[in-house]
């Protein structure tokens, strides 16, 4: 066994499941948790173990556990093996497969690949949370001023731009589905076959065009692929739904900023969250900047 984290130790010593694990190792790239991978005689599981703080990241770990077990039962996620509620633990079976990197979801095979994925989560049980991103913005931005992070420039200047998108897009509302909400390109996993969705932290019912937005966006994918990826999706051409992906994709560039923001005060975790969120930052200011914002506000509002 490795030498672990004395908390982290302590709170896996409390789970049955891993009663006479012959490995435990940690997994790289998780920048909200810890995650190990352990190999026992029921089975590989894998163990994320997260921090109080994770709260001011608008995370519920219950509504986070019981969005899990939803997932696993639609055949998009994995099963879940064990929680321990107000202890930050989740257990959930290690799948069998290759995480994919952004290079993966650039390929035009991949994406009909990655919408049916996520159509299989649409088409699950209703999650026990709701996730609104201009909801979630405006909650990171409160803790932000609270607490006296810094916000990058400009930051506060498109607010009154952001209020124009959230009126045009409440006009013709999408009804809300199951959602990840958080689709990097690690959160699929392949099998070869299939492929998997995992990692529910921030899951809750959402419109699909703001999951499809995600893909598009956290994997910097150049714009000729969202119309693709959209149309993948929905099984036709539709402009309305391609504005309205760019339109959540936006959002969710300039909402994770604040994430970083929060992040890059309050993380013990060695990684630069600053640098990660103005990456996406720098993205939402070329389009609010950009010669493209009004049409897509039009066409989402059907004029």
């Amino acid at each position: 066994m490795p030498d672990l984290p004395a908390d982290d130790a302590r709170r896996l010593s409390l789970l049955p499941c891993l009663s006479g694990a012959t490995s435990l190792h940690a997994l790289p790239g998780g920048i909200t948790n810890r995650n190990y991978k352990a190999e026992t005689p029921r089975g590989t599981f894998v163990v994320r173990v997260s921090d109080p703080e994770s709260s001011l990241l608008a995370i519920d770990r219950v509504n986070e556990h019981r969005n899990s077990l939803a997932a696993a039962y639609s055949g998009a996620g994995a099963p879940v093996i064990d929680y321990l509620e107000g202890q930050g633990v989740l257990v959930v079976g290690f799948l069998e497969g290759r995480t994919w990197v952004e290079e993966d979801v650039r390929q035009p095979d991949n994406l009909p690949r990655a919408a049916e994925a996520c159509r299989r989560l649409h088409s699950g049980p209703r999650f026990a949370s709701d996730f609104n991103m201009f909801e979630i913005q405006a909650r990171y931005l409160r803790v932000v001023r609270e607490r006296g992070f810094r916000l990058p420039d400009r930051y506060e200047e498109f607010l009154p731009t952001v209020e124009r998108m959230r009126a045009a897009m409440a006009v013709h509302p999408e009804p809300t589905v199951p959602c990840n909400n958080d689709l990097l390109a690690r959160n699929f996993i392949d099998d070869g076959e299939r492929v998997w969705i995992i990692d529910y932290e921030y899951s809750g019912n959402n419109e699909a065009s703001f999951e499809i937005a995600n893909v598009w966006s956290e994997s910097t994918l150049p714009l000729e692929l969202l119309e693709p990826l959209v149309t993948s999706y929905w099984g036709a051409h539709d402009p309305a739904k391609v504005a309205r992906a760019r339109l959540w994709a936006l959002m969710s560039q300039y909402g994770w900023m604040l994430w970083a923001s929060i992040q890059d005060a309050i993380s013990p975790i060695d990684f630069d969250f600053w640098t990660w969120g103005l990456e996406k930052y720098d993205r939402a200011v070329a389009t609010f900047d950009g010669p493209d914002l009004e049409r897509l506000i039009d066409d989402v509002t059907g004029r």
